[in-house]
């Protein structure tokens, strides 16, 4: 553990790319589609683009800061938030200042920009809180705990760079299994990242899913992928929902890590019209009993749709069915 010769904050320090635009040439520009970019994984996969003549890539960032904390001790004067995105393997650095919203400091917004001929495979993102501190200014105060990952090249946002999902029989598997053994999948949100669980007594799903066969095959394990990514949306909510610390006055806490990123990312459309934090507060009531959670299901159903994309999976999938069946009938 490091020791800082001034005080710092305690407080988590969580940043989340809400959108991502790209520009090409002749300032020819395109929105990368939701799942180029996870807030679980907290990658970026630009390879997932398009068109494939971008030039530059602008990434819109939203970073919470404990801003209760640092009006509170009032150790800290000058509070700035920035964004830093760099490559150790081409020396490119590119750093941005947020600007605070209007609650209260908590929220601080901005875009960052990536230039492609700079960079060649992945560059880490990190928010830093910099303040002046005992008449010393620019002292990092704070910075996110894990880094967000931009890969130039990836069509998936994975961490890892490969697919979390575990492929194994239901019915021969671990006992927990066996009561699923009619499901397809199953998320599992017990460890420390979710995980996708394929029942492989499932004939054929396992190709489909990997895009393994004819043209049909591809187009129907799209829309498997999109119906999981919306399994695994609804699951890490309810996990994240289910585990929250809560104040002494009663106010829930977003969790600091995925799961308060989740949070944010779907409470917008879980209850519209609200802040984030009244939003969670919402839905803790009512998951609490003290309003009706069942109402609230459908919302989360519609949020989870939306991050998985399902809608334009979905349109697409009918559109492919369609010309492939007048192909075959040419």
């Amino acid at each position: 553990m490091r020791v800082y010769p001034y005080p710092r904050l305690s407080g988590a320090v969580t940043a989340r790319v809400t959108a991502v635009r790209l520009r090409g040439p002749g300032d020819a520009r395109e929105q990368l589609d939701t799942r180029g970019y996870s807030v679980v994984e907290q990658v970026v996969a630009l390879g997932r683009a398009e068109r494939e003549d971008w030039q530059t890539a602008r990434l819109s960032l939203t970073a919470t800061v404990p801003a209760h904390e640092i009006e509170k001790k009032g150790h800290w004067s000058d509070v700035a938030v920035v964004a830093v995105l760099s490559e150790g393997a081409t020396n490119a650095r590119t750093v941005t200042r947020l600007e605070p919203g209007p609650e209260s400091g908590r929220e601080w917004t901005g875009e960052i920009e990536l230039d492609r001929d700079d960079h060649l495979d992945r560059a880490s993102l990190v928010v830093y809180v910099v303040a002046t501190v005992g008449g010393i200014a620019g002292r990092i105060i704070a910075s996110t705990d894990q880094e967000w990952l931009v890969d130039v090249t990836a069509g998936v946002p994975l961490r890892d760079r490969e697919l979390d999902v575990s492929t194994v029989s239901f019915a021969r598997g671990s006992e927990w299994l066996r009561s699923f053994r009619d499901a397809p999948w199953i998320v599992d949100t017990s460890g420390r990242m979710p995980t996708v669980r394929l029942n492989s007594d499932f004939e054929g799903l396992v190709e489909l899913v990997e895009a393994q066969g004819p043209k049909v095959d591809s187009v129907v394990g799209e829309m498997l992928l999109a119906q999981m990514c919306a399994d695994v949306w609804t699951a890490v909510f309810h996990t994240a929902i289910g585990d929250l610390e809560i104040e002494d006055d009663g106010t829930p806490l977003f969790p600091p890590d995925w799961r308060g990123a989740v949070l944010r990312e779907m409470l917008p459309d879980v209850v519209p019209g609200r802040s984030v934090e009244d939003a969670l507060r919402e839905v803790y009531i009512q998951r609490a009993g003290e309003g009706s959670w069942t109402d609230l299901q459908p919302r989360i159903q519609y949020a989870a749709a939306r991050r998985a994309d399902i809608p334009r999976t979905l349109a697409a999938t009918v559109r492919d069915i369609e010309r492939l069946d007048q192909e075959t009938h040419a």
